[in-house]
């Protein structure tokens, strides 16, 4: 079944969709605004989003930009008044995969959620081997030596960050603004480090002398390239 996120502020418009949509083979999860819609996405992981850009407490438009910036490759539909040209080409270079104006068919909607869909279904979810390490970012599964590690949402994002820009030192201010992408303003100073703390608790054979999480003194962390 595929999982549908909705962000529309307008409660019957939204619930209108969210009927249109409602199926055998797909289920929708609705939110009116960005705090919620945040608070939704951080825990939970669907198949396409709709997204709203005006509303109440700021932009889907926005939202979509910090989701991008974070590796979130999710499908992505807008929904907005605006339509002017400049408005739509601002929505695809953004991240959208499609821009649709208000007001609107449900059966066109609908159509247009059905080719997303068709378009962002996998063939066969990437695993990446690193010496003892197995991870599967899209299915949220890690492994040290065939056994199972259960890892936060912050330590997942670290380690992706690490591991896709291994061999290189990430700087500490972009791990900040790559992991916390929702608010890197108001990250504590020590977070980064107590995350890094973490992931090598669960990672490294001896947490004390780290063998792929390395810290590069004066610049951040870096995954270790091992010969």
């Amino acid at each position: 079944m595929n999982h549908i996120f909705l962000l529309e502020d307008d409660e019957t418009l939204g619930r209108g969709i969210a009927m249109a949509l409602t199926g055998p083979e797909a289920s929708v999860t609705s939110r009116s605004t960005l705090t919620r819609a945040r608070e939704t996405l951080a825990d939970d992981r669907f198949d396409l989003l709709i997204l709203d850009i005006n509303l109440p407490d700021g932009s889907g438009l926005d939202l979509l930009r910090q989701l991008r910036a974070g590796g979130d490759c999710t499908p992505a539909i807008l929904l907005t008044a605006n339509d002017l040209e400049l408005d739509e080409v601002t929505g695809l270079e953004a991240g959208a995969d499609d821009y649709i104006t208000k007001p609107f068919s449900l059966a066109v909607l609908r159509a247009r959620v059905n080719a997303q869909l068709r378009r962002g279904t996998p063939a066969v979810s990437q695993t990446m081997p690193i010496g003892p390490f197995v991870f599967d970012f899209d299915r949220m599964d890690f492994r040290r030596d065939g056994a199972a590690l259960e890892l936060s949402k912050t330590e997942q994002k670290l380690l992706r960050v690490l591991v896709e820009n291994r061999g290189h030192a990430v700087p500490r201010a972009t791990l900040v603004d790559r992991v916390w992408t929702d608010g890197a303003e108001f990250v504590e100073e020590n977070a980064l480090s107590v995350t890094v703390k973490r992931l090598r608790s669960k990672l490294e054979a001896d947490p004390g002398k780290p063998e792929y999480l390395k810290t590069v003194y004066g610049i951040g962390y870096t995954w270790a390239v091992k010969p």
